[in-house]
């Protein structure tokens, strides 16, 4: 008996119609930017930052945009202007608060709700020229994560000058963050890092010091910062205390480290004066009769020592009330404009 075989008949491969066209390609999305743009009283400069800024803006056809309002609670007027903006662009959407939250918490409303590859915060007082915004896009597109607006020269007082030169090498200095040093919130993220920003929720919020924290890849572009174009600056002495202190006791402890070094330096002034004491009391007995300034000095030195100290512990404490409150951010009244106003 022969053995058959059983394997299947070899078949020919059939060969590719050669009339078949190449499949076609996908068409390339273009890059979408988003621009986050808190408004806070600025009626009389809104139309036009927004008429700068698209103007800017035109000249980049090979990019789509996105301009993310997000009105802190205005009280001027500003809402209606930015509804008139929405009506005639498109590209606009309102963020509207319920009521003023901060400038640091609108920051954070817009990354929530921006959706391009690469977002951009700026003011809308045009003191942050649109036109240095498209410079932070090249930048990004040549592989930097993080885009920082340095600030070459400023149209400001010279306090202003002075103090906020003084106060970003002070902070620089007091932390153990490489914050930029004359860098303001003006500055793009890539979509990798908005989405991780997004993870932070803290109250006391220092958003130029959470992004530099970050690490990725960073560079910066310098420009010249200009004239406020209306209204009064949103920041007075009071707000840029507060922001100062944020900035410090969110990343650093060098405050709380202090007071144990002033302790350490009272207790050896303390134990100066009670040798001094105890030797005019042996040595001269005769001119220790009053002792009152003495006694004065001391009480009041101690007790504005401790005074202080206990303000910068409550500092700290004071933020982990906030934090252990764990109450939103914010509150927001309604969205204006973008995809949900067509669904």
């Amino acid at each position: 008996m022969t053995q058959q075989d059983i394997r299947p008949p070899a078949t020919a491969p059939v060969p590719a119609p050669a009339s078949l066209p190449p499949a076609p390609k996908a068409p390339r999305r273009r890059p979408l930017i988003s621009y986050v743009l808190p408004v806070y009283n600025e009626r009389d400069g809104i139309a036009a930052f927004h008429a700068e800024l698209t103007a800017a803006l035109a000249g980049r056809p090979e990019l789509d945009f996105e301009l993310v309002y997000v009105n802190d609670g205005s009280a001027d007027g500003s809402l209606a202007v930015l509804r008139g903006l929405a009506e005639q662009d498109d590209r606009v959407r309102i963020v509207d608060f319920a009521r003023n939250f901060g400038h640091q918490i609108a920051i954070t409303a817009g990354l929530d709700v921006a959706r391009g590859d690469a977002v951009i915060v700026m003011d809308t007082d045009l003191q942050d020229p649109p036109r240095v915004s498209l410079e932070l896009v090249d930048a990004w597109r040549e592989g930097a994560e993080i885009v920082h607006a340095r600030r070459r020269s400023r149209q400001d007082t010279v306090f202003k000058r002075t103090t906020a030169h003084l106060y970003y090498r002070v902070l620089r200095s007091s932390t153990e963050v490489d914050i930029p040093l004359d860098t303001g919130d003006f500055r793009l993220l890539d979509r990798r890092v908005a989405d991780e920003l997004r993870k932070y929720r803290e109250k006391s919020r220092f958003v130029r010091g959470i992004v530099a924290s970050m690490g990725y890849r960073q560079t910066e572009v310098a420009f010249d910062r200009d004239e406020r174009f209306a209204g009064e600056t949103k920041y007075p002495l009071r707000k840029m205390a507060k922001l100062a202190v944020d900035g410090v006791t969110s990343f650093s402890t060098v405050p709380l480290k202090m007071i144990t070094r002033l302790g350490f330096v009272v207790l050896a002034l303390s134990m100066t004066g009670i040798l001094y004491a105890l030797a005019m009391k042996f040595l001269r007995p005769d001119l220790t009769v009053s002792g009152w300034t003495m006694l004065m000095v001391v009480v009041l030195f101690l007790g504005g020592v401790q005074m202080l100290s206990l303000g910068v512990i409550g500092t700290y404490v004071g933020r982990i009330y906030s934090e252990a409150q764990g109450r939103p951010l914010y509150l927001v009244r309604e969205v204006i404009g973008g995809p949900e106003a067509h669904d």
